[in-house]
C-alpha cells in the first residue's frame, strides 16, 4: 500500500490520477496546507521542501521502503514501477520527459503565480496580474500548437506528461483563459476529462478543500510562516 501525503491541488491530483490509472493500491493521507500541516516534522522528513505531494512506498525498487517528494519525480517513479505511461524506447521517453519538464518548470510555476495575483494577493497589482495572465495565455498557446501536431503532449499516446499538465488547466477560467481560443487544447482537455481514472483522481479529498478566505490561512500559505528556516 502506497501512502500519499497530499491535498486536493493540481500537484496532488497529478499523483492521485497516476495511481488510479496504474491501479496500484494506495491511500491518501491529508496534509492540510491551509492549517500548516506541511511544516510538521514528520512530514518534513519525507518532503524537506514542505510541499505536497510526497509518497512512501513499502516496496521500493530494491524491495525496501522508499519515500519521494516532488510530483514529477513521483510520476516518473510510478511509471517505472508499473511500466505504464512512459515509453521504454529512448527517443520516445525523452519526448515525454521534455513535456513533463515543461509542466514542472513553466506550466505549474507560472499558472500558480497567475492564480496568486488574480485571486489571492492582498493587493491588486495590475502589473503582476497582466504579467502572469499574459504568460498563461502564452503557455496555453504553446500547448495548443503542440496538440495541433500530436494527439497527446508526449506523442501519440497518453503519458505522464498529460497526467501532469491536465490538473493545472482545470482552473482555466481563474487564469483569465477562454478555452475555446485554444481548440486543439480544448479537445485534448475534454478527452482526458472523460477518463474514469482522471475523474476518480480529481475527487480525492476534494470535499476537504475550502476557499482561502482567512488571514491565518493566507499567512501560512503566503506569509512569513512559509519562509521560516527549518
Amino acid at each position: 500500500m502506497i501512502d500519499v501525503f497530499t491535498w486536493p491541488t493540481p500537484n496532488g491530483h497529478k499523483v492521485h490520477i497516476m495511481l488510479e490509472e496504474c491501479g496500484l493500491p494506495w491511500r491518501a493521507i491529508p496534509v492540510n496546507i491551509g492549517a500548516g500541516d506541511q511544516f510538521k516534522p514528520e512530514f518534513l522528513k519525507i518532503s524537506p521542501n514542505n510541499k505536497i505531494p510526497a509518497i512512501t512506498d513499502p516496496e521500493g525498487p530494491d524491495g525496501k521502503p522508499i519515500s519521494l517528494f516532488e510530483s514529477g519525480a513521483i510520476l516518473v517513479y510510478l511509471a517505472a514501477k508499473t511500466g505504464k505511461f512512459l515509453p521504454a524506447g529512448d527517443r520516445a521517453r525523452y519526448e515525454v520527459l521534455q513535456w513533463l519538464m515543461f509542466q514542472m518548470g513553466s506550466v505549474g510555476p507560472m499558472l500558480g503565480q497567475t492564480h496568486h495575483f488574480r485571486g489571492y494577493a492582498p493587493e491588486k497589482l495590475q502589473y503582476a496580474i497582466d504579467r502572469y495572465s499574459n504568460e498563461a495565455k502564452r503557455l496555453y498557446g504553446v500547448i495548443d500548437r503542440r496538440l495541433s501536431q500530436s494527439a497527446f503532449l508526449g506523442g501519440g499516446g497518453y503519458t505522464i506528461a498529460d497526467i501532469a499538465t491536465f490538473p493545472w488547466l482545470r482552473s482555466w477560467e481563474r487564469q483569465g483563459i477562454v478555452l475555446s481560443d485554444y481548440p486543439h487544447l480544448q479537445a485534448w482537455f475534454e478527452k482526458i476529462a472523460e477518463r474514469p481514472a482522471v475523474q476518480r483522481g480529481v475527487k480525492v479529498l476534494a470535499d476537504m478543500r475550502q476557499p482561502i478566505t482567512g488571514d491565518k490561512e493566507r499567512e501560512i500559505l503566503f506569509g512569513k510562516t512559509q519562509y521560516e528556516r527549518r
